[in-house]
């Protein structure tokens, strides 16, 4: 006679065939309308050893930030060596330092970049394979054969990259003036990036990886943003608006900036008595005492002028001892018209009358 199963027995093995909740916790009464929890929804997978340290917005806050580098340091390139070089942002993610440096070519064109503002030091690595065209160029070449060397950057060489590197960390400076006041400079050239070790190999850093053209030749460049580099400034980089549709929101500060600078600036104010034309001999005639008639009744409008442009009419009076013009009216488009052909007057041989 076969064994039967008991349902305890029958519990076990559906248990072991497929894991989960005891009996006690399915046997467990929620609430009316209640749900079961779902502890499912609350786990996230975390790779210990690439911890993601920043935050995606951040991301692309700091390729936003690199794109006005790379096109400010293309079009100063261009500009010195009389060519079109084109730098773009080709892609940026979040690495180990270990991994950044064995993916970089030996020997290259490595530098140590720093700056008193903040802590530690950044990398910014050129390909050899744009790195030497461009020196080619600095010396006369054309580019056309050119051997790309596998061996390390001779002193003259190191010379003539000091003169790219130092545009570099300039517009890198002024880029990086949007989240905080900073200067780079090159604290260091090395050809072996294997050397280097600015930050333990575990250590998260952000690489922004630049694609550098000129004519048909092409390369890499990599900037290195160690994340202890810029930790205390990540607060400013979350809330830093860098796109145009988060700009709007500012647009009634920034106008009212403006306003206050406008108010301030100073604008020259002209206020013509009157008219007359002269003959030559006349005006060598003049003498002290002398009157200067003109066809201008008393009582009429003087014309004020702002900057040059007719703006105004007024009445002459005096204010507290003083001589002034009190305006009466808005000058109408067709006395702008009538008074637009009249001179200044050091121009031509029209006289004003005296006050």
């Amino acid at each position: 006679m076969s064994n039967v199963l008991e349902q305890s027995e029958v519990d076990a093995l559906l248990a072991a065939v497929h894991p989960g909740p005891s009996a006690d916790a399915a046997a467990t009464v929620h609430p009316v309308g209640g749900k079961p929890p779902q502890p499912s929804s609350l786990v996230h997978v975390y790779d210990f050893k690439r911890p993601e340290r920043v935050s995606k917005d951040q991301m692309r806050a700091l390729a936003a930030l690199h794109e006005g580098f790379g096109r400010n340091f293309g079009a100063a390139l261009s500009g010195y060596l009389r060519t079109i070089i084109e730098v773009s942002v080709s892609n940026i993610e979040q690495l180990t330092y270990s991994e950044f440096i064995h993916s970089l070519p030996n020997p290259t064109c490595f530098n140590l970049l720093k700056a008193e503002q903040l802590d530690g030091q950044l990398c910014l690595e050129i390909s050899p394979l744009i790195i030497y065209p461009v020196i080619d160029r600095l010396l006369g070449g054309s580019n056309a054969d050119l051997f790309i060397p596998q061996r390390p950057l001779t002193q003259i060489e190191q010379r003539l990259v000091q003169r790219i590197t130092d545009r570099a960390t300039h517009h890198l400076s002024e880029a990086w003036s949007n989240l905080t006041p900073v200067t780079f400079s090159v604290a260091d050239f090395e050809s072996n990036p294997q050397l280097v070790q600015i930050v333990p190999p575990n250590e998260t850093v952000v690489v922004v990886g630049f694609e550098m053209k000129m004519g048909n030749r092409a390369g890499t460049m990599s900037l290195c943003i160690p994340y202890n580099a810029i930790e205390p400034i990540m607060g400013v980089l979350a809330a830093q608006n860098w796109f145009s549709y988060q700009r709007k929101g500012n647009q009634d500060d920034c106008l009212r900036r403006l306003t206050r600078s406008v108010q301030s600036a100073p604008l020259e104010l002209r206020a013509f008595l009157a008219q007359t034309t002269i003959t030559f001999g006349d005006l060598l005639d003049l003498q002290v005492g002398d009157v200067i008639t003109t066809d201008k009744e008393v009582g009429k409008d003087v014309l004020i002028q702002v900057e040059g442009r007719s703006k105004f009419l007024g009445r002459l009076g005096k204010f507290r001892g003083n001589r002034a013009i009190r305006i009466t009216r808005r000058c109408q488009q067709q006395e702008m018209e009538a008074s637009s052909g009249d001179p200044r007057p050091h121009v031509g041989p029209r006289r004003t009358e005296s006050a």
